[in-house]
């Protein structure tokens, strides 16, 4: 892990993000490879061209690697591992509306400025997350059913570049 002041990370979820669902569906259909024909492999060089270090923060874990490294073109990437979650944390995370990655992905962080790119962002999560982590953090929303666009690249870009300076 690098150390609390050097490049920010950017946690990169799949399914919504990479793989958008497509007008008129909320979730995947099938196995999960099954939205594959809908990755555009360019995201990978404009993922690179970021000045953050790119984690797989997806349910996908190790399969993200296999399936969808090589064909955006990336090596290989760090993969966040998901721990069972206790019951008494769960109902706090419903209570609160915090996404179930939210906690994982602010210990994995510890402290370091860090970029979340997913479908299911919401409003409990950006607070929790700026109540309980140390550093500066974007909580990006990807809309599901169109994946990463231009759009959302000029906002993290816009982000990391002010973070910069």
């Amino acid at each position: 892990m690098e150390s609390s002041s050097g490049r920010p990370v950017l946690f990169l979820d799949v399914d919504g993000t990479l793989l958008p669902f497509g007008p008129g569906r909320a979730s995947p259909v099938g196995e999960p490879g099954a939205l594959l024909d809908r990755l555009d492999c360019r995201l990978g060089r404009r993922l690179t061209s970021l000045s953050a270090g790119l984690v797989w923060a997806t349910t996908w874990e190790d399969e993200a690697n296999t399936e969808l490294a090589a064909r955006l073109g990336l090596p290989p990437l760090p993969v966040v591992r998901w721990p069972e979650s206790s019951p008494e944390t769960e109902r706090e995370d419903r209570w609160f509306g915090v996404h179930w990655k939210t906690r994982t992905l602010v210990g994995w962080a510890h402290g370091r400025p860090f970029v979340w790119v997913d479908d299911e962002i919401a409003d409990g999560d950006r607070e929790w997350v700026l109540a309980r982590h140390s550093g500066p953090a974007l909580l990006h929303r990807v809309e599901p059913n169109r994946g990463l666009e231009e759009r959302d690249f000029a906002v993290i870009r816009e982000w990391l570049r002010a973070l910069s300076s």
